[in-house]
């Protein structure tokens, strides 16, 4: 990467698709002359003998197609290039094509300086002077730069003060008045300069011409005017270069570069797709009429669903929250009307969508069509109550939400077609990333009657569908809703209940409106500026409580002449012994947990574990040498020629061989395992095969197949382990947050001591009746979780427990990864984190780097807390009710390395 791809990469922070783009532009630019007059059959020659992809440039100038999957990020690639070629090249003249009015309005916003997604933010050379946007609505104000910037009357023109010129215009409007033969306007004589704005462009020895969305409108009138324009180079943005003629599709020949969904998806830049279906569904139950009114309804389910996971992950991670919407794909325009009218009736779930639904549809005119495009663009804003848009073929490129989550398609379409159609406007994050959280990260297509085939195209090796949902398993039919969970200590302190509905046993410690005002007060400013102290029970020290008192006294003495009725304030004693009050109790009721970042640093240990190979589906027979050759050749292992012209020595070269031409496999580091598991596989043949010639016949038949089944395998057993950790410690400790969970509509706190009976459905439940934990609501996701916390309440030496929200512990334990134990408990002696786990998952490879990471974080929180931390490792077996935490950290305790 050069000087100026390196920079502008970083600047612009792009995806590595991006900067492969950018470095093949900057390549191009390398071996070709950028100029009207070069031999464009030469240029096309040059760039065919390095990027043989490029076949043809279907132009009369070197025009090249990078396409890159939806959500990938275009808009910012095309920024890129712009200021790539300005700086690398000179070039000030931009035209840039839109494919419709939508995109035409989201290009001018990404282009103008202060936008959210402005393109060059980062670039220093339009910080100051941004460049020009010279649009179809404002072009005709004035044109014809001259390099005084003064025209033939004297008259300042309005391209004369920017480094660039970007031309942005919409090809649907140019191809509207070019039919009948009609010369578009923007080639009738402009009154400015006497001439056309046409001609000016085309008169440009710089112009790059820029193509949104190329496959939209390829062979337009339009565009092929555009050829006379005579650009020195154009660059094509597109997710499929291809264009449809009937029921052929003709694939772009200009196409240098490809990012498809699929990759985006293992790369993890989109959401993850999915398709639902009921359990046991079966089709042929059902008239069309029913099917279509199942899949809708279940639409809702998922939807719903969706709104809460959404909510709760805002609410535990502190970030902005995402209110999703569902698209409904209809057949027709009278379809679509129906659908509406369908979802708002009083019949459909009692009546609850009526207002929250919009139809887009071609017929759709006048006002309501202006008011339906707006609440489109805004279907993001919480405020906008639309949560289901119906819509006929119309929501296209351009329309870049990242909110939609669920779509049921009721037209009539083939698997394939279904899926790409469908889902290209749902595959973009709302956070930008992945976010580990499975509700957040997935994109749910409701098809029940096609679930089966579509689940079959997912197994094709270019499908970007990865995974299937089961409504009523996977996503639960009952309704759910958001449950807030405040810590004890402030429903002890102010009588906040959040809303769960289990309380504390303790009655408010205040009651006056005052007092709560005073104690709110003072936890929120224990919040804002005392984490920073060491510990809790500083706060409270003579020298913190003064502290804190006057800043509580500063923080209410305005609001406190404004409660009604009551003219009067608390005497500056009683203002004390409520601060006093509420941080002996705060204090009492926290568990303090250090600010400790801990990451992996150093140099990592990789490789592969010992384990024995699976052989089980190993039971081939051997090919006669002519359909053996084909085979090989098939599989471009063109060196097998004969079983009598390709022997090895030793039986297990022939897989050996095989595995090491895998990027992660190191024959020095690796060879004796790799033998190891490639005589297993021959031992499994000597169990049917006696003629080693068989044997070799095999071995050279299925060669492929058995080298990726070891090397799957051995993917299982893959060790990654830093060999030191990076640590940051911060002052202070961490304030017991508000806890978020889902759980259906009419789940109430159940007894923790209770046993369960359906422990599949555990996760969905709430549990409550705690004496020590520090909230007095919990969820576990197991029964071993719930048993374990009747261990903590039964411990005399435990004096309070609780599940940490997501972000408490900063543990990662590898690269971003980061790791959250399952309890924290505090007893007369010390700390403990602990991780009750299924027994057979307790020496996984990732399992066991978590437990080492987190007794490295313990080894270091032991130097800044009052008493040791410990963290434990417990096999689900050991959790017995009559057990102590201590006999269990006796047994289960994993010390730092």
């Amino acid at each position: 990467m050069n000087q100026h791809t390196n920079a502008i990469a970083n600047r612009l922070s792009l995806r590595q698709p991006q900067r492969d783009s950018l470095e093949i532009l900057a390549r191009i630019c390398e071996i070709i002359d950028l100029d009207k007059s070069a031999d464009v059959a030469q240029q096309l020659e040059i760039i065919k003998s390095e990027f043989p992809t490029v076949e043809d440039f279907e132009r009369d100038f070197p025009s090249l197609c990078f396409a890159l999957a939806t959500g990938v990020g275009k808009t910012r690639l095309m920024g890129a290039f712009i200021a790539y070629l300005h700086r690398a090249e000179k070039v000030q003249h931009f035209f840039v094509l839109a494919p419709n009015l939508t995109i035409y309005r989201k290009l001018i916003a990404d282009f103008t300086p202060g936008t959210p997604k402005y393109v060059f933010q980062g670039i220093h050379e339009f910080a100051t002077r941004p460049p020009q946007i010279i649009t179809s609505d404002n072009y005709e104000s004035g044109v014809g730069v001259r390099n005084d910037g003064v025209d033939a009357r004297g008259q300042r023109l309005m391209f004369d003060d920017s480094p660039i010129h970007i031309n942005i215009f919409n090809i649907s409007k140019i191809n509207s008045e070019v039919r009948g033969g009609n010369s578009p306007r923007i080639k009738r004589l402009n009154e400015y300069i006497g001439d056309s704005y046409f001609a000016y462009l085309a008169g440009l020895d710089d112009l790059v011409l820029l193509m949104d969305e190329s496959h939209r409108y390829r062979a337009s009138a339009g565009v092929n005017a555009i050829n006379e324009l005579k650009p020195i180079l154009g660059l094509e943005l597109t997710a499929t270069p291809q264009v449809e003629r009937g029921t052929k599709t003709e694939k772009f020949k200009n196409a240098i570069y490809s990012y498809p969904l699929a990759s985006a998806l293992t790369d993890g830049f989109i959401k993850q797709p999915s398709v639902a279906t009921r359990e046991n569904f079966n089709a042929s139950s059902y008239d069309e009429d029913g099917l279509e009114s199942l899949k809708l309804k279940d639409g809702i389910i998922v939807h719903e669903e969706t709104k809460v996971q959404l909510e709760v992950y805002a609410r535990e991670n502190g970030v902005r929250r995402v209110k999703p919407f569902m698209l409904v794909v209809a057949k027709d325009t009278e379809h679509a009307n129906a659908l509406m009218a369908t979802i708002e009736s009083k019949d459909f779930f009692d009546g609850a969508y009526k207002g929250k639904v919009i139809t887009v549809h071609s017929k759709t005119k006048g006002d309501e069509k202006d008011e339906v495009v707006e609440q489109l663009l805004t279907v993001e804003d919480p405020a906008n109550p639309v949560e289901i848009v119906v819509h006929v073929n119309m929501l296209k490129e351009g329309w870049d939400v990242t909110n939609l989550y669920t779509i049921v398609p009721l037209r009539k379409a083939d698997s394939r077609t279904l899926v790409e159609q469908s889902i290209g406007r749902g595959l973009r994050l709302p956070y930008g990333k992945r976010t580990g959280n499975a509700a957040v990260d997935r994109l749910t297509i409701v098809a029940h009657d096609k679930f089966q085939e579509i689940v079959d195209e997912a197994n094709r090796g270019d499908s970007i569908l990865v995974t299937g949902v089961v409504i009523g398993k996977d996503i639960p039919e009952k309704k759910s809703k958001v449950v807030e969970v405040v810590s004890k200590a402030v429903q002890v302190i102010t009588g906040q209940t959040g809303t769960g509905s289990d309380t504390t046993k303790q009655k408010p410690l205040f009651t006056d409106k005052r007092e709560v005002e005073v104690a709110t007060t003072t936890l929120d400013i224990i919040k804002q500026e005392f984490e920073r102290l060491p510990r809790s029970s500083d706060l409270n020290s003579p020298e913190v409580r003064k502290e804190l008192v006057a800043k509580v006294k500063e923080k209410i003495k305005v609001p406190q002449a404004q409660f009604e009725g009551m003219e009067d304030k608390l005497e500056d004693k009683r203002v004390e012994e409520v601060i006093t009050k509420t941080t002996e109790t705060y204090v009492a009721m926290t568990i303090d947990i250090p600010r400790i970042t801990l990451v992996p640093t150093g140099d990592k240990t990789c490789g592969y574990k010992d384990f024995d190979l699976d052989a089980g589906s190993i039971n081939q027979q051997p090919m006669a040498n002519n359909i053996l050759i084909q085979t090989l050749r098939e599989n471009k292992q063109t060196r097998l020629l004969s079983l009598a012209s390709d022997t090895e020595k030793k039986l297990e070269d022939y897989l050996v061989r095989g595995l090491i031409d895998y990027n992660d496999i190191s024959y020095d580091d690796d060879a004796k395992l790799l033998y190891k598991l490639s005589g297993q596989l021959i031992d499994k043949l000597r169990t049917y095969l006696t003629d080693e010639a068989d044997i070799r016949n095999v071995l050279l038949a299925y060669n492929p197949q058995y080298v990726r089944l070891i090397h799957a395998q051995m993917q299982e057993h893959f060790v990654e382990e830093a060999t030191d950790y990076e640590v940051h410690v911060s002052a202070g400790f961490n304030v017991l947050r508000m806890s978020a969970f889902n759980a259906p509509e009419d789940e109430t706190p159940r007894p923790f001591r209770q046993p369960v009976d359906e422990k599949k459905n555990i996760r969905s439940m709430l549990f409550g009746d705690f004496d020590k934990c520090l909230f007095p609501v919990q969820k576990f996701d197991s029964d071993t979780e719930r048993r374990f916390a009747v261990v903590l309440e039964n411990d005399k030496t435990v004096s309070k427990w609780v599940k940490p929200n997501k972000g408490t512990f900063q543990i990662h334990y590898s690269g971003d990864a980061n790791y959250e134990p399952d309890f924290v408990a505090q007893t007369d002696d010390g700390y403990y984190l602990c991780e009750p786990k299924d027994e057979r998952e307790v020496n996984d490879e990732v399992v066991q780097t978590k437990a080492r990471a987190a007794a490295e974080w313990c080894k270091h929180a032991s130097t800044v807390a009052a008493e040791p931390w410990h963290y434990l490792l417990i096999p689900h077996t050991a959790v017995d009710e009559t057990k102590s935490l201590a006999s269990l950290a006796a047994q289960y305790t994993v010390h730092p390395q």
